[in-house]
């Protein structure tokens, strides 16, 4: 049986706190093979904004973080040569990652051989908090990764228990300190090691493109905030979906995750706190 997921409040900010302090996150994705690969990936990085944290940068190949700049002026963007990662990337983005709270890999990344190791070495080496998404669930074993957020829809939970040779039934014990967010309607379950939670709130209309990107980035801004892992994922996951519940009152199943990403601060106003 799962128990009913609860809330509890978040980290409280400091009132004396400055700019850095609450949490700094690097989004890395993008490719330039990927037409929608600016807009997901801006998509989780804006979102992170939208959830609290202080300065999001992201990390793309050159021409996608133009693009990423065009749509989104508030993030930073450090420039990867080429059109996609590549193992040549690996040092560059892993010095990026040293000043990060969180670490948010996958969105907008097409899988090839060389962005497939880029992606295998980053979670590998990065030892910082990190959500795994999208392409990057494709590529690792869930014993492989340490202090993750693996955030897989069905078809990438299909091929994340394939490669890790695990079932649904037995994959929770094989989590050790990494979370497992399982996306879907009308449940979500958030699973750790040692507990469950499942989410009810979300949509149909939450089929859109791009709305597990607005969850990555709640999740990365909520730890890099301080939160534990699985509070953070009990809570993104709940404002997550209230914010599709609510976006399809107003506009039944036409709402875009863009427009979700609006409505994040009014729902984690009331979990959080200033001291």
């Amino acid at each position: 049986m799962h128990k009913k997921i609860t809330l509890p409040a978040l980290k409280p900010r400091k009132r004396t706190s400055h700019k850095g302090q609450n949490g700094r996150i690097l989004v890395i994705g993008g490719s330039e093979d990927y037409i929608g690969a600016p807009a997901l990936v801006g998509m989780s990085a804006i979102a992170a904004l939208r959830s609290g944290a202080d300065l999001v940068t992201v990390a793309a190949p050159k021409k996608v973080s133009w693009a990423i700049n065009c749509i989104a002026p508030d993030l930073i963007t450090r420039k990867i040569p080429g059109k996609q990662f590549t193992r040549k990337s690996v040092l560059r983005v892993l010095e990026l990652a040293k000043s990060a709270d969180a670490i948010v890999i996958g969105n907008g990344i097409t899988l090839t051989k060389e962005s497939t190791a880029f992606m295998r070495e980053i979670i590998r080496r990065a030892n910082k908090p990190i959500i795994i998404d999208a392409a990057a669930l494709r590529v690792i074993r869930v014993q492989d990764v340490q202090n993750a957020v693996l955030l897989p829809h069905a078809k990438e939970l299909e091929t994340l228990l394939k490669n890790s040779k695990l079932s649904l039934k037995n994959v929770q014990r094989q989590l050790r300190n990494n979370i497992l967010v399982l996306k879907g309607h009308p449940k979500t379950a958030i699973l750790s090691r040692t507990k469950r939670a499942i989410n009810t709130t979300g949509h149909p209309g939450m089929t859109h493109g791009g709305t597990g990107d607005v969850l990555a980035g709640i999740i990365a801004a909520l730890i890099a905030q301080g939160n534990d892992a699985f509070t953070a994922c009990k809570i993104a996951a709940h404002v997550n979906g209230k914010a599709g519940e609510l976006l399809a009152k107003k506009y039944g199943v036409g709402y875009l995750a863009s427009d979700m990403i609006l409505e994040i601060p009014t729902l984690l106003k009331k979990y959080q706190k200033i001291n």
